[in-house]
């Protein structure tokens, strides 16, 4: 069978899965056609809610390590959720355009990123009337990184992802008893937990947990790295801490 025939079949099979339990991993398989993956973890974000769980193919001995874990509070510092957030994002995004500086050496990737055992990971982002679908595509230890025609392809075929989810989605809304917990923002839990701070050290506390470094931080709130440095340490001696992991936690 040709690649092209591939592509027509599981496209067909998506066609015909929409307002049906079958209707993601059908989608998911079309999207294989185009570069393959094997984790795949989808959401629904909202800016001011919590994000709430759509589909996983996640084995069920992973399930509180990978899924739960992230819906729990590893999502507040996704860089791919970041981005979203901050309205910054492409329809189809790899995690090199998205991730801090030293993301290697952040919380989120200590606390989660390495125990999900990623190589890498791409997200493709679906626009629906009240909320935006976040599909999270993985490879996994071993494996090729995203290359960029791997990014490309993604691409060309996401307005027929986005079509395929229009449809399914509209045929089977969110309904009141499928919404999303309160409003919940990184911004308001460290306003509650930092109480004393002013408003820059709390926007530096944000780019602090979100893995920028001093020198990162300094150009995207244009000052200088001294400045950056005096108040982190003003940052520190208020809330009685030494180290990010300390304010992490």
């Amino acid at each position: 069978m040709t690649q092209s025939a591939a592509t027509s079949d599981e496209l067909a099979s998506a066609i015909r899965s929409i307002g049906t339990p079958d209707f993601l991993p059908a989608l998911l398989d079309f999207m294989r056609t185009a570069t393959p993956f094997r984790g795949a973890f989808v959401s629904r974000l909202s800016p001011s809610r919590l994000p709430e769980h759509i589909y996983d193919n996640v084995r069920q001995e992973r399930r509180s390590i990978v899924v739960d874990r992230w819906l729990d509070r590893a999502w507040l510092l996704d860089p791919f959720v970041v981005s979203y957030i901050s309205g910054k994002f492409d329809p189809v995004m790899v995690l090199d355009q998205v991730a801090p500086d030293r993301f290697s050496q952040t919380d989120y990737f200590s606390i989660y990123y390495r125990s999900v055992r990623l190589k890498d990971e791409m997200a493709v982002f679906v626009t629906l009337p009240e909320s935006t679908l976040f599909l999270s595509l993985g490879r996994l230890t071993g494996e090729m990184r995203f290359s960029k025609r791997d990014l490309a392809r993604l691409r060309n075929i996401h307005p027929v992802i986005s079509a395929l989810c229009e449809q399914h989605f509209h045929r089977r809304p969110q309904s009141s008893g499928e919404a999303a917990g309160g409003s919940v923002s990184l911004e308001s839990m460290i306003e509650q937990v930092c109480e004393g701070l002013t408003c820059r050290e709390i926007e530096i506390v944000q780019h602090l947990l979100r893995g920028h470094s001093s020198q990162s931080i300094a150009l995207l709130l244009d000052l200088s790295p001294a400045t950056v440095k005096v108040h982190r340490k003003n940052i520190y001696r208020k809330l009685g801490i030494s180290s990010q992991s300390a304010l992490f936690s």
